[in-house]
């Protein structure tokens, strides 16, 4: 039977943009790679579906959906003169699409836990260069763009801006998913609207009305989304898990785990040592990893370690409470006290229980401005173009406190 080649240039059916085109066949033979198909099996929204039941979306669709929005973007900038050649269309592809890649198992949680001393950000750019050197070179301008070393600086604002195509899928992907109406931003009137006036991003004044429910659908999104108290305590509680599980793992003590689960939680990892063997374990970690873990140290003897786990399993969580002002170490030490009388668990112990923290929402960062070009040629910061008040107090970064502890302890 003669052998056909593979069609490359394949078309998926994405529920928020209908058709999503690859456009060549080294943008399919990457996507094709086992290190991104691991994107498939981490969630990009971590714990929200305990609040959210409809965000189990992941980190490949967001990929896919950066791809699409970069494409029509590239389509735009051409139509209004800019010079983009097939190498920087290429290069802009390929920095989207791994611009996530070294997001580990529940995306933040491994960061604080058990992969530590080194950031996402920093293994993504190890797997760009791992996949450049399988790819003969190919991925040399994309790392240049992805790093903001390559000379026009707009290439970089695509990937990484206050107005960057991450921003403009992950609003709308995690809007419709999530049924969270006020993230539904118009991706399709912002890439409309944006073009380059000496070598930077700018967005065209007719936009700037869109640029404003941008800004605003974002604050809305963190607040009621991505900071949701739920989400935000089963992240802390998923943290707690894996930090007991490491110190344990310190201890000596034996853990149920895949091999790359155990490498991590048994051995120290800092950027200094992540190389490549570490990071081809790194990429057979995901969130099926953690899961199974998780629902097996249910049965651990360690008590501490089951008992989270078991209230991550059954949605038990712990009671969090929101405040203006940060918690005081009194008002932290009377609730520890509270749960130790009721527990059989040391005060040492009892951190994985009862804890303070505080979350940050700032939705526009002035030191990294969004510009909107009159037709005259002026150049503004949104701020100052914009007849919208609000705009001003959302440069502003708001604070809030909370406490967490078991729904027991009165």
């Amino acid at each position: 039977m003669k052998n056909y080649p593979t069609n490359k240039l394949k078309i998926l059916n994405d529920p928020i943009y209908g058709f999503i085109r690859i456009p060549n066949s080294l943008i399919f033979d990457i996507i094709e790679h086992p290190s991104f198909q691991r994107l498939r099996r981490v969630s990009q929204m971590g714990f929200s579906n305990l609040v959210y039941p409809g965000a189990n979306h992941t980190r490949f669709h967001h990929a896919l959906g950066c791809l699409h929005l970069m494409q029509k973007t590239v389509n735009v900038l051409r139509v209004k003169g800019i010079s983009i050649s097939e190498q920087e269309e290429n290069a802009l592809y390929i920095a989207i699409l791994l611009h996530d890649i070294g997001h580990g198992a529940f995306s933040h949680a491994l960061e604080h836990s058990i992969v530590t001393g080194i950031s996402h950000e920093e293994i993504s750019l190890k797997y760009m260069h791992q996949l450049n050197r399988q790819f003969d070179g190919q991925l040399d301008l994309a790392i240049s763009v992805f790093n903001g070393e390559y000379h026009r600086k707009f290439l970089h604002q695509l990937i990484t801006s206050q107005l960057d195509i991450d921003r403009l899928d992950y609003l709308k992907r995690d809007s419709f998913y999530t049924g969270v109406a006020e993230g539904n931003i118009s991706s399709d009137r912002l890439i409309a609207m944006i073009n380059v006036v000496d070598n930077e991003l700018v967005i065209e004044k007719k936009g700037i009305y869109s640029v404003e429910k941008f800004l605003i659908a974002r604050r809305l999104m963190y607040w009621q989304v991505y900071l949701h108290k739920t989400s935000l305590v089963a992240e802390y509680m998923l943290v707690n898990i894996l930090t007991r599980a490491k110190e344990l793992a310190n201890q000596g003590v034996e853990l149920f785990g895949s091999s790359s689960l155990k490498f991590f939680l048994y051995q120290k990892t800092d950027k200094n040592n992540f190389d490549n063997k570490v990071l081809n374990l790194f990429s057979e970690l995901d969130d099926y990893d953690v899961l199974s873990a998780i629902k097996e140290w249910t049965n651990h003897s360690d008590k501490i370690l089951s008992k989270l786990s078991l209230m991550i399993v059954n949605r038990n969580l712990l009671k969090i409470k929101m405040f203006d002002e940060e918690v005081s170490n009194d008002h932290l030490s009377n609730t520890t006290s509270k749960f130790l009388k009721i527990s059989k668990i040391s005060e040492e112990e009892a951190k994985y229980f009862v804890f303070r923290g505080k979350i940050s929402n700032q939705a526009y960062n002035k030191n990294q401005p969004i510009k909107i070009a009159s037709k005259n040629g002026t150049i503004e910061d949104i701020v100052n173009a914009s007849d919208q008040l609000n705009l001003q107090a959302l440069s502003k970064p708001v604070n809030k406190y909370f406490l967490c502890y078991p729904k027991n302890t009165n």
